[in-house]
């Protein structure tokens, strides 16, 4: 390829909105352009690195017996309707009515779909396990675009799907798929990326992995034991090792704590710390009722947590007359003494396992002294004691007992044991060698592809632009002419060009003729792993400048006669890590 040729403009200056690495040299490197919010176009140079991944994730997915089909973009509503998701799904679902009045839905993910293909073209246990997979557009009506690619509306997505006739077959079967997204974005050139234990949020299952891109810009918090191997989840669902005091238990002593709502103030007027203090947290459900959260004062509610225990979706802090229904005092809640009747009530271990905490005196203005869970709440019916707590960097580590890291990431990969969640209500059954019916067992995995180039940009760039790995560079190779309009360094370029060309190196031939100062900017922002630099300076000495785009500003001079050998053995020695 002819720069000149090239669609896609380099741009001197980054988007007014970017505050990501990836998206400012996506952008004005030509790989993408903004469309409406979330919605991007993928230029040439995008689609060039697109390709390459997708191809990778298609042959790791062949390895490991993967068919590829390909599903709708939009679907029926009551395919999600016969699986229950369509009403507990929020506004992140594109619903509308086609010009019959039926509902449809723009497909974020593809559950229902495969269950509805499965269901009619696998019947016997012969068949299974199978699985497949395909590589298409999805729709998440995202509320907050941000970062370029990393958090869009439209997508591109690979999503698998295995069927099972046991649940010990897919755990066998997941291991495999685990396996090769680890390949997968090593081949792709993610430099750090964890497999991390994760919450299987609205798609389900029992259990499930994310893999995490390590990026500074990262939205999802990962909580990691100091080796980073024994332990690494995902804050949604980590947890540690906290000491809770054991004491004797003190008589209980009711105390007056004017103008004292927050754990702060209490703690401060009494001479406590928070986390001698237990918190009061108050929500309701979408059915409004109210949920009563006890935790310890000096922790947080971790909500995903939450929503996991009461089996909600959502969740919004309660209003002081929901809470005062219920007999309790807005900033003066406890437990003691209090009805629970019609209360859904959550307590931290934190909380019921602390000796002499203090607490709410649901009255205004007084607290109470030495309170304990197993001592003062009578009656414990319909109390769930389990882990709400947020985890913080420094907690012990729940595996080695010493202090946990906090990383930041990008989601790029998950995958998921979603057992019989989809099969059992929308009936995707099999015949087994009974000739009985049983729901299959099912497993998902899922790679956004735009979002693994962003990520790869992310961890791989300089000051410049990107630095590119071998195995997803739009080209391998950048050729650059400077002068060009001179004959003899034109017929050099032309025929270092050719050759390469004939040797199916992937080229990139700046033929503009433009001032080495942009020419050089362009190649940083394009990212090309090796640079050939030919100008009359070059020619003078018999030698072309050769650089690696990772050297900064260094380079070295190599033969004009070896420049192509020199280049193709390069790219064959940085393309075997990536096998």
């Amino acid at each position: 390829m002819k720069l000149s040729q090239l669609v896609g403009q380099r741009l001197k200056e980054a988007p007014r909105d970017a505050q990501t690495s990836s998206h400012v040299f996506l952008v004005r490197g030509g790989y993408c352009r903004p469309v409406s919010t979330g919605l991007y176009t993928l230029l040439p140079l995008g689609r060039r690195i697109t390709r390459k991944i997708e191809q990778i994730i298609r042959e790791e997915m062949d390895r490991i017996g993967g068919q590829e089909v390909l599903m709708p973009v939009v679907l029926p509503a009551d395919l999600w309707q016969e699986s229950g998701r369509y009403d507990k799904v929020g506004d992140e679902l594109l619903r509308f009515k086609d010009r019959n009045g039926k509902d449809m839905i723009l497909g974020m993910t593809h559950e229902e779909a495969v269950v509805q293909f499965a269901r009619t073209e696998l019947v016997s246990y012969k068949q299974l396990p199978v699985m497949v997979y395909q590589i298409q557009t999805k729709y998440r009506d995202e509320a907050r675009p941000r970062a370029g690619l990393i958090r869009v509306r439209e997508f591109t997505m690979k999503d698998a799907y295995s069927f099972h006739t046991s649940q010990e077959d897919l755990q066998k079967y997941y291991e495999r798929c685990h396996e090769a997204y680890e390949r997968i974005f090593r081949r792709i050139g993610l430099t750090q990326c964890l497999s991390i234990l994760s919450d299987s949020g609205m798609i389900g299952g029992a259990v499930s992995h994310e893999f995490m891109a390590i990026a500074d810009c990262g939205e999802d918090t990962i909580f990691c034991s100091p080796d980073g191997v024994s332990y690494r989840a995902n804050r949604e669902i980590a947890t540690s090792r906290l000491a809770y005091v054991k004491e004797e238990p003190k008589p209980l002593e009711k105390v007056q704590t004017p103008h004292c709502k927050t754990i702060e103030d209490v703690a401060r007027f009494l001479g406590k710390t928070p986390s001698q203090t237990c918190k009061a947290v108050f929500y309701k459900d979408k059915e409004n009722h109210l949920i009563f959260v006890n935790i310890r004062g000096d922790l947080e509610v971790n909500e995903a947590k939450l929503k996991k225990v009461i089996q909600s979706p959502e969740l919004e802090f309660a209003n002081d007359a929901l809470i005062e229904s219920a007999g309790a005092v807005p900033g003066f809640a406890s437990l003691y003494g209090l009805d629970l009747k019609g209360v859904k009530v959550i307590v931290d271990h934190s909380a019921a396992e602390s000796s002499n905490l203090v607490v709410g005196a649901n009255e205004t203005d007084f607290h109470y002294l030495n309170f304990n869970f197993e001592r003062d709440v009578a009656d414990k019916s319909g109390i769930v004691v389990t882990d709400i707590a947020t985890v913080r960097e420094g907690d012990p580590c729940p595996v080695t007992g010493q202090p946990l890291k906090m990383l930041k990431g990008i989601e790029v990969g998950n995958i998921f044991q979603l057992g019989t969640k989809y099969s059992i209500p929308m009936n995707c059954n099999y015949l087994d060698q009974d000739g009985k019916a049983k729901p299959m067992i099912m497993g998902c995995y899922g790679i956004g592809v735009g979002r693994a180039m962003a990520a790869v940009c992310e961890q791989c760039h300089d000051d410049y632009g990107p630095v590119w790995p071998m195995s997803i560079a739009p080209f391998q190779v950048e050729l650059i002419g400077l002068n060009i309009n001179q004959p003899e360094v034109r017929s050099a370029c032309d025929a270092l060009y050719e050759e390469l060309l004939q040797h199916h190196v992937e080229v990139l031939y700046d033929d503009r003729g433009e001032k080495a100062g942009f020419s050089f900017a362009d190649a940083d922002l394009i990212g090309a792993p090796l640079r050939v630099v030919i100008s009359p300076k070059t020619l003078a000495n018999g030698v072309a400048e050769f650089k690696r785009r990772d050297w900064g500003r260094n380079s070295e001079n190599i033969p004009l006669a070896q420049i192509g050998e020199h280049l193709r053995n390069l790219i064959d020695e940085d393309m075997k890590q990536f096998q």
